[in-house]
């Protein structure tokens, strides 16, 4: 039996570069052109930035996407109606880190509060009682938290997969059969394998239009 069942996810990220999105809502914030799609084992979800209010966190989470800092982590904290909280990095990783992710990975980000709402969908950076604490885990709201307004830094929102969102706060986090989790961790390196082809097509495709 699994000891503790975890969510797993590997990345695969896209750039839209000519995506441009306003927002259902006037009031809420324009979302970059850089989608991130985080394949799990109980589906993808797909969030967009918000550059404009948080921009030196999304340039440091999007660099740790990068960079494949988010392989093989995993959602260490699921509460229904509230967070499902990806892991720190450096701690929840299950495959070694080279040098560059790690380096990257224990930085500290300065807290950038706004006055964006914690609704549902929300990326909200994980901190610990210093304001500047923050460096990779980060929250998806599962539901409005107010409490949390203005002392934890939002950064983007969910745009796809809140289905996914639905299936997570349904599971249990024990007493998993072995043979189940030997299952999602064989598709789990399928799709891994897959998604790198992809992600190297995409910077392969960068480097042209740089050059």
């Amino acid at each position: 039996m699994c000891r503790d069942k975890r969510v797993s996810i590997f990345i695969a990220y896209i750039i839209l570069l000519s995506f441009v999105s306003k927002g259902i809502h006037a009031v809420e914030p324009e979302f970059g052109s850089t989608r991130v799609v985080f394949q799990t084992n109980y589906g993808d979800i797909e969030f967009g930035f918000y550059p404009s209010v948080a921009p030196k966190t999304v340039e440091h989470i999007f660099k740790l996407v990068r960079l494949g800092g988010y392989n093989t982590n995993h959602f260490f904290r699921v509460d229904k109606g509230f967070v499902a909280q990806v892991a720190d990095v450096a701690g929840g990783r299950s495959a070694p880190m080279n040098e560059e992710q790690r380096e990257v990975a224990e930085k500290n980000v300065v807290g950038e509060f706004s006055e964006v709402k914690h609704v549902r969908g929300i990326l909200s950076m994980g901190r610990h009682a210093d304001p500047d604490s923050g460096s990779s885990s980060f929250s998806m709201l599962l539901g409005d938290a107010p409490h949390l307004d203005g002392t934890y830094a939002i950064f983007g929102k969910v745009t796809k997969g809140d289905e996914t969102l639905r299936k997570l706060e349904q599971l249990p986090t024990r007493h998993t059969k072995m043979e189940t989790c030997e299952d999602e961790r064989s598709s789990l390196k399928r799709r891994l394998s897959a998604a790198s082809v992809e992600i190297e097509k995409q910077s392969l495709f960068e480097k042209s239009q740089v050059n």
